[in-house]
């Protein structure tokens, strides 16, 4: 029988391993020296824990500024973004989070790249960074208590805009779209992939989007592709495909016309205003079905918009809402059809104990939904501002964001 041989270490394989383990913690150091981490910080100031936060019950006869501060939205942003009853705004290079009595819950800083996306879902803050790969080095922070929560880091374009509903956060660009859900864990990529590790799983990687909105499980978009330049098309795919790589296609619709883009999205359905000499708006669900189809005035906000287009939107627990840059308009929450136009709003609603709440000139209107009429009047004191206004509830707090600067309103 013959003995395995023993097996000594020598001089020279003791000094090899030495300069291996070396050169290791030289490259683990490095990595933890140029990590973002070291040009992040998170700091808590007084935040408001994990319990429920409080929530307007009632419409106020009257409101006063609880706090008004200065803040940089991002492309495709037109509210403050709320979480947990606080209101989150943006500034140079900090994201803050304030209380209802205007002190701050939580900052998060962030000096060595630029704030290119921003959104909430979860109970989060989503903000979005772009680096040397695009703007997609993301960090999610639990809004109740100020804590790091979990992080991304991939390519992504540098332009983008943000896509949300209730459980995915995203960002949208001419070429591609990325969503994510809690974790931050990828459920779509659509559209050109520049790191392909699969080829042919993309249908639709030539043309380019438009625009895109999500609810659910349910994705819309709207692009153009070379053959048909003329021609929009109205995708529906899911929102958790088998693989994120490759989606998984719903519907197609065609629309013989460019320029069209979506304006709401429901849970099976999606409406898109269609511009030219008749300008409409058209409602379809997630199989490729028309619902319906209205006639209404030109909107500015589109035909002169950028593309990707954000509409201005907000959705209420009635009616899906579009702010068309001269008036709101009031989409059933189903089929997505046309409900009701209102003149005189200046921004996007927010809803309260039974009552839409619409921004205007001269304050903010009280709207009975069901039929569209302004009950009444709450004045509020802009000062000398005098461009749109976008509504957002964060807890008991009313936020306006008047261009660049918000404002917290308290109710008496």
């Amino acid at each position: 029988m013959t003995k395995a041989p023993i097996l000594r270490a020598t001089a020279a394989d003791w000094k090899a391993t030495g300069i291996i383990g070396a050169i290791c913690a030289i490259a683990v150091g490095g990595a933890v020296a140029t990590a973002n981490i070291h040009q992040a910080d998170l700091h808590q100031e007084a935040v408001p824990g994990e319990g429920d936060a409080a929530v307007l019950a009632d419409v106020p006869s009257s409101l006063t500024t609880a706090y008004s501060l200065p803040n940089q939205p991002v492309p495709g942003q037109y509210r403050a973004i709320s979480a947990h009853g606080l209101s989150i705004s943006h500034d140079g290079d900090v994201l803050t989070a304030t209380n209802a009595d205007g002190s701050t819950a939580w900052t998060y800083t962030r000096s060595d790249a630029e704030l290119c996306s921003l959104s909430t879902a979860w109970g989060k803050v989503v903000a979005t960074y772009r680096t040397g790969v695009g703007c997609g080095d993301t960090v999610a922070i639990d809004a109740a208590t100020g804590e790091y929560d979990s992080t991304r880091s991939a390519i992504n374009s540098p332009d983008v805009i943000p896509v949300q509903s209730n459980d995915r956060v995203g960002t949208v660009s001419a070429g591609r779209i990325d969503l994510w859900r809690s974790d931050l864990v990828r459920t779509v990529e659509y559209g050109d992939v520049e790191a392909k590790q699969e080829a042919q799983k993309q249908p639709h990687e030539e043309c380019t989007i438009s625009s895109a909105l999500t609810r659910t499980e349910n994705l819309a978009l709207t692009e153009s592709c070379p053959e048909e330049p003329h021609t929009t098309w109205l995708r529906f795919q899911t929102t958790t495909p088998e693989d994120s790589r490759e989606p998984e296609m719903d519907a197609d619709v065609s629309v013989d016309r460019d320029g069209v883009r979506l304006i709401a999205v429901g849970q099976d359905a999606a409406a898109v205003y269609i511009p030219g000499p008749e300008p409409r708006i058209e409602s379809y669900n997630n199989q490729g079905e028309k619902l319906s189809s209205t006639p209404v005035k030109p909107s500015a906000a589109i035909e002169s918009g950028t593309s990707p287009f954000a509409p201005a939107i907000a959705d209420l627990p009635h009616h899906m809402t579009w702010f068309d840059g001269k008036r709101l308009y009031l989409l059933t929450p189903s089929d997505l059809r046309v409900d009701h136009v209102i003149d005189g709003a200046i921004g996007t609603p927010i809803s309260v104990a039974g009552r839409m709440l619409m921004p205007t000139e001269k304050g903010i209107s009280v709207v009975d939904w069901s039929t569209g009429e302004v009950l009444r009047e709450i004045a509020v004191d802009r000062g000398d501002y005098r461009g749109p206004v976008h509504l957002t509830l964060a807890g008991e707090t009313i936020v306006e964001t008047r261009g660049d600067t918000v404002v917290g309103l308290s109710g008496d």
